[in-house]
C-alpha cells in the first residue's frame, strides 16, 4: 500500500482501471528503448555525483522539466549523476528500476536554458556505462508524445523495445 505522498509507477501493455482510493498522476502511452547510449564527451561541463545534499536542486528541475515521477527518495534507487552551471543543476539522469539484469535510466532532466549542449547525451552515456560495468543492460522510458527525446535516443544508437502504457498512482486519502 501507499501512503502519502508516495507514487507507484505501473508499466504495463493495456491501460489499466484505476482502482477507487488511487488518484491518477500521469497516464499515458510510452516508449520503452533499449540500448547502449554512445558516449558523448564534454568540453565545458563536468559530471558529478548527485545524493542527498542535492535533492532540493534535484526535484526543483524535475518540476521544470517534467521527466515523470520522481520523488524525495528517488536518488535512493540507483547512481544519479548531473552537470552545474554557476553553482545551479542544470542536468541529471540517474537509475531507477531494476527488473533482473536490465536497469532503468530515468530523469532525463536538461534545464530549457541548457539544452542543445549534448548534456543528456553525455550523462546517458555515463550512466549507460556504470550499468554495463555491473554486467547489466540499460534501458528507459519515455513518453510517446516526447519525439525529440526519443529522436534523441535513437541518435545515441537505442532501439525501441515496445510500446507500453504508464500509469503513475498516489492512494487518496
Amino acid at each position: 500500500m501507499l501512503s502519502g505522498s508516495q507514487v507507484a509507477a505501473l508499466f504495463t501493455r493495456e491501460a489499466i482501471d484505476v482502482p477507487a482510493g488511487f488518484k491518477v498522476v500521469l497516464a499515458g502511452p510510452c516508449e520503452q528503448m533499449i540500448g547502449s547510449p554512445a558516449d558523448r564527451p564534454l568540453r565545458d561541463a563536468e559530471i558529478v555525483a548527485l545524493g542527498a545534499a542535492d535533492v532540493p536542486a534535484m526535484m526543483a528541475l524535475t518540476e521544470l522539466t517534467k521527466p515523470g515521477p520522481f520523488a524525495l527518495r528517488t536518488h535512493e534507487l540507483g547512481t544519479f549523476l548531473g552537470i552545474r552551471a554557476g553553482g545551479e543543476l542544470v542536468a541529471m539522469t540517474g537509475e531507477r528500476m531494476k527488473p533482473g539484469n536490465f536497469t532503468e535510466m530515468t530523469a532525463v532532466c536538461v534545464h530549457p536554458e541548457h539544452r542543445g549542449r549534448g548534456y543528456a547525451q553525455a550523462l546517458l552515456a555515463a550512466v549507460a556505462r556504470q550499468i554495463e560495468a555491473r554486467g547489466e543492460f540499460p534501458f528507459l522510458h519515455v513518453l510517446s508524445h516526447n519525439t525529440s527525446a526519443i529522436a534523441l535516443y535513437q541518435r545515441q544508437g537505442m532501439k525501441i523495445r515496445r510500446r507500453l502504457h504508464v500509469t503513475a498512482l498516489m492512494k487518496q486519502g
